[in-house]
Order: structure tokens, then sequence, then C-alpha cells
């Protein structure tokens, strides 16, 4: 896990997918049965936790209420028996990164949730470890400090260039967060890559439908011909052009994933004849969810729309950013 290759790597899925006990294992806190963990390129599986130089912080803060901002901050150092002026210069150093210059004489419980997270982070700072570990730790907070947060934790990493893996089940995080994403689903690794990588190019029906707020539309169909002509066959009849890139055999039961953002309104019943449901004003977009046979689709418009519930609309998607999976494996073809 060298700083110039994984900068800054969020591994991310939904609950129990295993992303806590990876991120222990890199730490030292789980045994591992088989591989290799390298911190610097130096393999750290017999390696005593304390010795990985790493860095964690956690969920729930673990700040000690009976010592000040300061003291937080300053105790692992202490530890350590670092020189009064290093400590001092360190914690310095962190608390004017993290703005908490004027704070460092409170108690914890004189701090918000934020104020509290950031004290978590300078006592990881001041380490100056190889590498960071974050175990979901915006999740205590509420929506509105989280977006601080995450634009502070992402400030912070380019200031540092110090290697981060940043743990969390929230994929809005993870895109906006990570330079890599680890999608993780039942303790496997579903897929691994840039964040746009994932989002443009899903290697399986998991990866596309956890990536992308709102999530991917997915349609149970048939492959009709192949190549150029191939189309995809819904069980109402209605026939669409399959993804050029896509492969697949003739008869092949698929799933056709869609993006509520590449779904259009047209005139002509070309596209999917659906039923509005519910409309969503959000301001800068429009979402709605329409029904389509026993499937509710969800499509979002820049532009405004007048549409009402039971409206009869028809959404046609746009076949250059479709996906195309195979119904029995999940995987795309």
């Amino acid at each position: 896990m060298g700083t110039a290759k994984i900068p800054a790597t969020i591994v991310t899925g939904f609950l129990g997918a295993g992303k806590t006990t990876l991120l222990r294992m890199i730490a030292g806190l789980e045994e591992i049965t088989s591989g290799e963990i390298a911190i610097g390129g130096r393999v750290v599986n017999r390696v005593p936790p304390k010795e990985r130089d790493i860095a964690m912080v956690f969920q729930n803060y673990a700040l000690y209420p009976h010592m000040t901002v300061f003291e937080n901050m300053a105790f692992s150092l202490k530890l350590a028996h670092a020189p009064r002026q290093e400590l001092e210069g360190r914690v310095n150093r962190a608390a004017a990164i993290l703005g908490l210059g004027e704070l460092l004489e409170r108690y914890p419980r004189q701090l918000s949730g934020g104020q509290r997270q950031r004290v978590a982070m300078g006592r990881a700072i001041v380490r100056n470890p190889q590498v960071f570990l974050f175990d979901e730790p915006l999740s205590n907070l509420d929506a509105k400090l989280r977006v601080q947060m995450r634009s502070e934790i992402k400030e912070l990493h380019q200031r540092l260039s110090t290697t981060s893996i940043y743990v969390t089940h929230d994929q809005i995080e993870a895109m906006t967060l990570a330079d890599r994403i680890v999608v993780m689903h039942d303790g496997i690794v579903e897929q691994a890559g840039a964040p746009l990588e994932l989002y443009d190019h899903p290697a399986n029906v998991f990866v596309a439908g956890f990536i992308g707020s709102p999530a991917m539309n997915f349609l149970p169909g048939r492959l009709r011909h192949v190549g150029p002509d191939a189309k995809v066959e819904f069980p109402d009849g209605t026939c669409l052009p399959a993804p050029a890139h896509a492969g697949g055999a003739p008869g092949q039961e698929v799933v056709y994933g869609i993006r509520p953002e590449h779904l259009g309104l047209c005139a002509s019943p070309d596209g999917l004849a659906t039923r509005v449901v519910v409309v969503e004003p959000t301001g800068a977009d429009t979402q709605i969810l329409a029904q389509f046979g026993d499937i509710e689709l969800c499509a979002v418009f820049r532009e405004r729309h007048e549409l009402g519930r039971d409206v009869l609309v028809h959404l046609l998607p746009d076949a250059g950013r479709a996906h195309l999976f195979d119904a029995a494996t999940g995987r795309v073809l």
C-alpha cells in the first residue's frame, strides 16, 4: 500500500459486506488466513498493530472525556515519549490544519459533533503515519455536517498526501472522496477502480445498482438477434436497441440497465410506455417514479415538465449509455 499507488481508496458496500473487517486486518486487529498485507513495501502480516505505522479514525470519535483537545491530540505522542517541543509543534500544526487552534483548551463535551470528529482526525494526523484508516467517521453526523466534513476530509487528504483507506456504506461519500473505490459484497470484492469507471462501466448488477443515486433502473428482458441489429424484448412486447458494445446470444435472458438521468421523454410511442406515480421537483432537477408493468422506473430530467400522477408518458433510454447484464450471473455482457 504505497502512498504513490493508492492515495485515497474508499472501501464501500452494504452493511455486512466485510468492509470494517478488511480495515481491521490492515490495522492488525484481525488475523488473515492467506495473502499478504504490505505497507510502504514492507509485509506486515506478523507485525504488531502498534508497529505498522498506521493511524485509525473511528466512527464514535473515541475521545477521552477528561482530557482537553490538546491532551487528546497529544496522547499518542506522550506515550511515545516525544520531546515536549516536538509534541507541541505537531499538535499545533494539526490544529491549524483542522481549524482547532482556538479549541485546544476545551473538553469534548464542549464541542459539536463536527469539532469532535476533527479532533479525532487531528489525533491521527499528529502521528504522521504512512496510512490513515477511516472507519465510517461521518456516520454519527447530520446530513448537512456530513457534506461539510466530506469537503474537509478531501481537502485534508490533498494537503497531507498520505495514503488513506476510508470505509463507508454511503456511495455518495465514496464517489466524492475516492481516487479509487473498492466495492464489496458478502466479503467479496465485486469491482475496484476509479469512481467514474465504476459509474460508467459497472462489472455486474450489484455494482451498477450500488453506485449512483438515484440507483440504476433494471428491466428483465430477452435478447433478440445479435450484432448491430440486436434488440432487447421486454415482457409487454416492447423492443429497444441493445447497447452497441454488448454481447450475448439470441434468446438469452438479460437485464437491461439504464440510469435515471439517461431516460428522456419522447412524444412518439417508441420508448417505454409508463404511467407516472410520483413527481418530485428538487429545484435543479425533476425526478419522477413511473410504473412500467410490474417495475417502477425512476427518471431524472434537467428540464421542467408539467407532469401529474397517472399521466401516460413514454420514456426513451439513451442506448449509448445503457447496460446489458446476464440475468443468470448478473455479469455485464
